[in-house]
Formats: C-alpha cells, structure tokens, sequence
C-alpha cells in the first residue's frame, strides 16, 4: 500500500474544489444537480458493471468481508435502536441519526480503494458495494418505516425506488455477467470502463458542492451519536472482525477504508421525502466530510 496521505489527498483535494465551486456557484443554475443525476443514474453504474463483469472474485473472500462489512453494520444499527430514548430524539431526528452512522459515500470508498490497492483494491471495494448498497438501503427505509414517519404512500414509493436502485441493478448485472462467463465482449469492454471512470473524479467534486457550512453550526446528541457510530466505532468495530477472520491485507484495507468513510450526500434526499430531519442529515454530511479527512487517513495508517 502506498503512503496514505499520497492516496487520499488527491481525492479530498476534488471535494475541496466541489466546496469552493459550490460556494462561488459555479458554473450556476442547476448545473450540479443535473451532473449528479448523469453520475448517479449512468457513470458510476457503468463503473460498477466495468469492474464486477471483470473481476477475479476468486481473489476476494467475499464471504468474509460479507461477515466484517455486514456484520458491523447490523450490529451498530441495532444497537442505535436499544439507545434510542437514551438518546432522546423525535422519530425524524433519529432516523437522520440512523442513516449517519451506517450509509456510506460510496465515491470516496472506491475512488480510495483504487487509489490504495490499484486493481485488486478496486475489485474488493465493487465487491464490497455489491454487498452493502442492497441492505444499508433496505435497513434505512425500514428504519423510517419503524419510527412511522412515512405513510402507505411514502412506503410503496421506498419500495419500488429500491427495485429501480441504479447502484444495486448495475451491481447484479456486472455479477450475472461475471458469472455467466459473457463478461464484457469486444469493444464494449473498453466502452463501458472508459465511461465509468468519469464517475469518481466528477463525484467526488459533486460530494464537496453538496456539502452545507452552514449546518456545522448544529451540534447535539443526534450529530455526536452519529459521528461516534459513524467514524469511531464502525471502523474499530470492521477492524476487530477484519482481523478475527484473517483476512488477507488488501481486503482489510479495503474493508476499514469502507467502515470509516463519511455518510453518503444521497441521504439528505432521502430524509427529505420520507420525514426525517433534513436540517440534521445536512450537518451530519457535512462534519463528517470534514472529519473524515483527518480521521480516514489515521485509521489506515493504524494498519498500514
């Protein structure tokens, strides 16, 4: 693994000059919505199809980064919900807490991923993303379900928002590929990556437009309960699993860089059309955005 300060600042560097740009509004009008639609619903999709309909996956433990990934996560969520009145906020506000400690911004994890371990850590993090964009979706919209802070409707429209998914159909398409042996034939192999490295860099600068200075004002028991969860014991939690089940150095890489990255930006969208508390959600992107660019690089270099 090369140094981790070398890996990483380049790609906070971009989220920096997403923030700038977001806070000169430029290039202005809808522009950036408009290009994290494009990013979303096709290049970061194309990304994942490109890896996943080629990778080796029998270099990959998945059934052990399944259990050190999945593992942490249903482990932290639930105990979230033990704290809950101990924590003493509103179904909306927990809810917001609840997509802070497990979502995960998926741009920075496999741009870092690449970064740190080239081609093999970029087949860890597609698998890694396979496995984690399915079920931290379904746990979140059965967590607004549970504080009942959307209707029938609202339910009906989660639902069927998962089975459209971008990032979970690209991910079953790139493994029905694999595993049929078709991979991708000819020249579409070249198309399909050539489209999809646009999706990390361009990311990653939409990450910093997003972000919300103005929400680093609010500071509470939701946004300490989320970032302690999120950036603190997620990844000492993955580590613990990581190393109780022997996993080779490269997926430990990978596994800890997923565990400790920021909440995912998509999350304000979602706590905005199903009831959470969006104003709560926008100061947990942003601080843990900015936290993490301290305390990502310390938990590789723990292991590094």
């Amino acid at each position: 693994m090369q140094g981790v300060g070398a890996a990483l600042g380049p790609l906070f560097g971009l989220i920096l000059l997403g923030a700038l740009l977001g806070r000169l509004d430029q290039p202005g009008g809808d522009f950036w919505p408009r290009m994290e639609r494009l990013i979303y619903f096709m290049l970061f999709p194309a990304m994942l199809v490109a890896t996943l309909a080629t990778a080796d996956m029998q270099q990959v433990p998945v059934g052990r980064v399944a259990l050190t990934l999945l593992g942490a996560m249903g482990l932290l969520g639930g105990g979230l919900w033990v704290i809950q009145r101990w924590l003493g906020l509103g179904p909306p506000a927990f809810t917001s807490v609840f997509q802070g400690a497990l979502r995960f911004n998926t741009y920075v994890g496999v741009a870092g991923a690449a970064a740190l371990h080239g081609e093999a850590g970029a087949t860890v993090a597609a698998v890694a993303v396979a496995l984690l964009v399915p079920v931290v979706n379904v746990l979140c919209v059965s967590s607004f379900m549970a504080a009942g802070t959307l209707g029938s409707g609202g339910l009906r429209q989660s639902l069927l928002a998962l089975t459209r998914n971008p990032l979970i159909l690209a991910c079953l398409l790139g493994i029905g590929l694999n595993l049929s042996g078709i991979g991708l034939p000819g020249w579409s192999e070249s198309s399909v990556e050539l489209l999809g490295r646009a999706a990390l860099p361009l990311g990653l600068v939409a990450v910093g437009v997003a972000l919300k200075t103005r929400a680093l004002l609010r500071l509470d028991a939701g946004v300490l309960a989320a970032n302690i969860t999120k950036l603190l014991l997620m990844p000492a939690l993955v580590l613990t699993l990581g190393l109780l089940f022997g996993l080779d150095p490269v997926s430990r890489d990978i596994t800890l860089l997923f565990a400790a990255l920021p909440t995912a930006t998509s999350a304000y969208i979602l706590a905005r059309q199903l009831g959470g508390d969006a104003e709560l959600m926008a100061a947990l992107i942003t601080g843990q955005t900015l936290l993490a660019m301290v305390s990502l690089p310390l938990w590789l270099r723990l292991v590094g």
